[in-house]
């Protein structure tokens, strides 16, 4: 690139961040938007299930039966909502959402312990959430075995399980480097899209229009601001991380730094394409919205993305949503090195890339 060329591309950049800082809103927004998605999601985006409201039906009132009840009621994981008489009583309350989780304990169940017999103890489970169903059944089943069978219990739990990298199984470990994809798709795709799509409606980029600047010199003045705006960002989540919840990088910050811009470089890349292609600003917010939401639910940042259908699982190939977070997760909770990710970054530089090229092309630059 020449001198002059340069000296036009600084002073373009000059001009984006200008307009940013007379903006009475995005200056705002850049600083405010990191540290709640930061200091408030990792609290809420937590697939624990606890509080999960419990009815029992004691039908055999027995010592071994009421030892039972109490175990329930003392666990952390369910609100112990009383006994009932019968079952028809407790099921009303589950149709009604006043219960979660009914456990009817049979007749004679502490006979049948007595005789070796296993008694069959009834969880009845609302399922219209499957996951809080499923989920509180198995605590439910874990603490009727254990009443029931302390023998084979106690078996079970000499059963040694090692958690690697993620030991504690904190939630918040897992959640907070899928964290800032959120954060980078807003402020490197939104952003740039809004801008170019605002400087349409104005008519001000007309002005640009007529004159000797390169379309590559013109998008690289749009893209550029945002990416330093992308790095502040991280590096705010990261100390928000490490301030907030004790959370460090396991590995080298520089890998978490060139993710994060191969990221930005697709985002932006991607949202200057929706601009290219929008001539309004309602237009180019409903294409961004539609585009973000299928990558951010196909990426595997709330759910395994081996868990989805085959055909839904194919699109994590093409998404570098998937290759972000999960090179991230990599690098942040199991310290991996270049070699660990050397698969998901090749994958987001060729996409990110493509890209980039795509929005130089798309841009239509009239004379």
């Amino acid at each position: 690139m020449s001198d002059a060329a340069m000296n036009t591309l600084r002073f373009l950049i000059t001009k984006e961040f200008l307009q940013i800082r007379r903006n009475s809103f995005l200056p705002r927004l850049i600083v405010a938007f990191p540290i709640v998605v930061m200091c408030v999601m990792p609290w809420v985006m937590n697939m624990e299930v606890k509080n999960v409201v419990v009815d029992v039906v004691d039908n055999d009132r027995s010592t071994r039966s009421q030892r039972l009840v109490h175990d329930i009621e003392a666990s952390n994981y369910f609100i112990f909502n009383g006994q009932k008489l019968t079952y028809r009583d407790a099921l009303a309350d589950v149709e009604t959402s006043r219960a979660d989780v009914i456990v009817v304990i049979p007749q004679h169940y502490s006979r049948d312990i007595a005789n070796g017999t296993q008694p069959q103890v009834l969880i009845a489970a609302n399922a219209i959430n499957g996951t809080k169903g499923a989920i509180g059944s198995a605590y439910l089943s874990q603490i009727v075995t254990r009443n029931a069978n302390p023998d084979a219990f106690d078996i079970a739990s000499r059963i040694a399980t090692l958690n690697l990298y993620n030991k504690n199984q904190n939630y918040k470990l897992y959640m907070i480097p899928a964290l800032l994809a959120i954060v980078m798709m807003l402020m490197t795709g939104f952003l740039p899209a809004l801008n170019i799509v605002g400087e349409k409606e104005k008519g001000t980029i007309e002005q640009i229009n007529v004159t000797p600047v390169k379309k590559s010199t013109f998008i690289l003045s749009k893209l550029i601001p945002y990416w330093i705006i992308a790095l502040f960002v991280v590096t705010v989540c990261l100390i928000l991380s490490w301030l907030v919840y004790g959370i460090t990088c396991q590995g080298s910050l520089w890998y978490v730094y060139l993710l994060a811009m191969l990221l930005a470089l697709f985002f932006s890349s991607f949202g200057l394409i929706v601009s290219n292609y929008s001539d309004t600003l309602q237009q180019a917010i409903f294409v961004m919205w539609f585009f973000v939401v299928c990558l951010l639910l196909l990426s595997g940042l709330f759910t395994p993305s081996r868990s989805m259908p085959a055909w839904a699982y194919a699109t994590t190939y093409v998404n570098p949503m998937s290759y972000f977070i999960d090179a991230m997760r990599t690098v942040f909770i199991r310290g991996g090195g270049f070699a660990s990710i050397a698969h998901q970054l090749a994958a987001l530089a060729g996409i990110s890339i493509v890209m980039a090229v795509w929005a130089i092309v798309s841009y239509k630059k009239n004379h």
